[in-house]
């Protein structure tokens, strides 16, 4: 406890945090799940300082990371991220610090974990601790599921790490068991908070579209300028309510991930230091966001999900001061929502073209793939993709080898005499070899590991190790690029249409969750039973009061969501009309093949995919005419038809 005041400036710990702190110093791997805003963290921070070894904390997002790094540096504890915003010369100071024991927390994507060099580097650094958090991210139940988060199981054993924590505030009961199995955890060792917030109070308004404009100009005017966020769906939402909020006198500023890295910072920065009052946001906005004292989270458009209207609204009244969370509430946004999960399904044709791919251009075993390159070959979004992936693996079908950047090059920062003058013997042999091999263009030189093995029996891992050691002296400046993963095809006589219409019903299957998440959403908001209780049970809490007092149900307020707008009956429509310049420009791109009615449909929805970028989609009349329609009646129709 010395070192809670003595590091942190706190007198005691929260309710949760002695329970995981004293088993993770105990040796054992545990998993905290709290509300936003808990203290989640320090479960951690605190006993990284009394681990022998390095932390290795993994977080999804660069705005976390960077939160808890100031967090970090302020109480004067050594710790560090590597992520691709940093040049190699900070990566490799960070490495150096890490190596020398000078480091006790080190933050990283899951994706860096797939890269060789940090691989070859995290092989000879002792571990103590592997921290996952946002832990949902690895079920497969959960509401923002990474496919690269499965691999963490793998990862632990493979670099000999012998204890793991696991950290997320939106778990349902299914994701918990989910997590605490994956990562062999005891049950014991599974702490849980409960999800009542009584400082919150939840309050659901029914408004129709046309309405809700001048409703949140109403309420933040009534709010004299306490700190708010107003969440949107899509970006143009984000500027337009903002542009009319900032025409009423109201200090704000939009917010979303279109805008760039610098200005986002600037705009995050001076909401944190109280010059802007409002901020109108997508969901970019606010992961890893510690301001404890916002008064107000607005729900201009639905959120994506239960789990992420809970994420979203905990990052209100950290201080423990009540707050007010107002969703906007109607059925318009829905089909935005819905659009998001549908544009997340592979078409059967797509995934046969992985599969292809896969047999195609395998040999002597292994398969080669950029995300890429493939994404825009099969028309799947990324992350599906690596969904689709990940399940080839877990059904045998592929197993990651290792991951690789394709090209590897260098410019000298001292002569090539000069640095071979460094070495001897063999070792000076090996370098002479690598700067032989090497292609020069004017300054930079690329690395040809063919000539090297094929010449010289050079491993490719030797010769990756000897230029970032030729770096981290300053002797060289190291560049890579295009990621290439490496797979072993583990049954290569696979029935490509059998597995593909396998995986196509599994992606199915998980498009159906989704919608349902959706609607298990709109069946809180339209609760005529306390909201603050029905949230809480959803997420297994049975601890919290029957009627909370404070919510809008509780005052008397049950929202009866207002139904869409009436629009023009679909069989009333010409398909021709709308889809006929899509299929033409769509046939020449792709040797007269025709588009099915799903890539029909999405074109229709306004759905973006990666084939659409391509034919710039956007510009073809008929994108997105029919985006206000349920994208199930769409597909229904276009097949009807």
């Amino acid at each position: 406890m010395s070192t809670l005041k003595r590091v942190f400036g706190f007198d005691q710990l929260r309710p949760g945090q002695e329970a995981v702190i004293s088993a993770v110093l105990a040796g054992r791997s545990a998993a905290a799940i709290f509300p936003t805003g808990s203290g989640k963290s320090l479960c951690y921070q605190l006993p990284a300082l009394h681990l022998p070894h390095l932390t290795v904390v993994v977080s999804p997002l660069l705005a976390l990371m960077q939160d808890q790094l100031a967090f970090l540096h302020r109480h004067g504890i050594s710790a560090a991220s590597i992520d691709s915003a940093q040049s190699r010369e900070q990566v490799s100071e960070t490495m150096a610090k890490a190596k020398s024991g000078e480091l006790k927390i080190l933050m990283i994507s899951v994706e860096r974990l797939k890269n060789e060099r940090f691989r070859n580097f995290i092989s000879e650094v002792p571990i103590s601790l592997l921290v996952v958090d946002e832990a949902h991210c690895i079920s497969e139940w959960g509401h923002n599921f990474r496919p690269d988060y499965l691999k963490l199981p793998d990862y632990q054993r493979q670099f000999g790490i012998s204890q793991v924590l696991l950290l997320t505030a939106t778990a349902t009961p299914p994701v918990i068991a989910d997590m605490q199995k994956k990562f062999a955890i005891a049950a014991d060792d599974v702490v849980t908070t409960g999800f009542y917030r009584p400082n919150l109070n939840l309050l659901v308004e029914p408004v129709v579209g046309r309405d809700k404009q001048r409703r949140l100009e109403q309420w933040l005017g009534a709010k004299q300028g306490e700190p708010s966020i107003v969440y949107v769906t899509q970006q143009k939402t984000a500027e337009q309510v903002a542009e009319q909020l900032s025409q009423q006198g109201l200090s704000v500023s939009a917010y979303h991930a279109g805008m760039g890295h610098e200005i986002r910072e600037a705009i995050q920065r001076r909401f944190m230091a109280g010059e802007l009052s409002c901020i109108v946001a997508t969901i970019a906005f606010g992961m890893g966001i510690d301001k404890r004292d916002i008064r107000n989270v607005v729900h201009f458009d639905l959120p994506k999900s239960v789990e992420n209207y809970s994420q979203e609204i905990g990052r209100a009244g950290r201080d423990g001061e009540a707050s007010d969370c107002l969703v906007l509430a109607n059925r318009d946004s829905l089909n935005v929502l819905e659009n998001f999960v549908y544009g997340d399904t592979p078409e059967l044709s797509g995934i046969v073209r992985v599969l292809e791919e896969i047999r195609g251009n395998s040999s002597g075993g292994q398969w080669e793939m950029t995300v890429n390159a493939l994404s825009d070959h099969s028309n799947i979004r990324q992350l599906p993709l690596k969904t689709l992936l990940v399940q080839l693996e877990l059904r045998g079908i592929i197993a990651p080898r290792y991951a690789y950047f394709a090209e590897y090059r260098f410019k000298y920062l001292i002569e090539p005499e000069a640095l071979l003058g460094k070495f001897e013997g063999e070792r000076r042999q090996f370098i002479e070899a690598i700067v032989s091999a090497s292609t020069r263009a004017r300054t930079w030189c690329t690395v040809d590991f063919d000539a090297l093995y094929n010449g010289h029996q050079a491993q490719r891992a030797r010769v990756v190790k000897a230029l970032d050691y030729l770096q981290e002296r300053g002797w060289i400046e190291l560049e890579s690029k295009q990621m290439t993963d490496v797979y072993a095809v583990l049954q290569p006589d696979f029935d490509s249409q059998a597995l593909a219409a396998e995986l196509h019903a599994y992606f199915v299957v998980q498009e159906g969750s989704e919608i349902r998440r959706i609607q298990a959403m709109l069946e809180l908001f339209a609760s005529e039973h306390c909201l603050s209780r029905r949230l809480a049970v959803y997420f297994g809490d049975e601890q919290a009061p029957q009627q909370c007092g404070h919510c809008s149900v509780c005052r008397g307020q049950v929202a009866h969501l207002p139904e869409p707008p009436v629009l023009t009956p679909l069989a009333s429509l010409d398909r021709e009309a709308l889809c006929g310049a899509f299929i033409n420009k769509y046939r020449g791109a792709r040797g007269a093949e025709l588009p099915g009615n799903e890539c029909l449909a999405r074109f229709l929805c306004g759905i973006s995919v990666p084939l659409f970028t391509r034919l710039k989609a956007r510009q073809i009349k008929g994108f997105a005419a029919l985006e206000d329609y349920p994208y199930g009646e769409i597909r229904a129709w276009l097949a009807g038809r």
